[in-house]
């Protein structure tokens, strides 16, 4: 449970940046996602490696 105390005339729309911000970092929603539908644990490993490939090129040709 997130609780995000607001201070005395503090401004909503702070107090609102500040929730999304905290709800954010929790990663509930990207939790939620990922359990709609079931993931082979090959894809999983396969999504990784990918990822770890193209940020590797990208780290490459920066060097370059």
């Amino acid at each position: 449970m997130l609780i995000i105390p607001v201070k005395e005339g503090e401004n909503i729309d702070r107090a609102l940046k500040r929730f999304k911000r905290k709800f954010d970092k929790t990663g509930t929603m990207r939790q939620l996602r990922s359990r709609q539908q079931y993931t082979k644990p090959s894809v999983k490993r396969r999504a990784v490696v990918q990822k770890a490939q193209y940020i590797q090129s990208l780290r490459d040709s920066e060097e370059i």
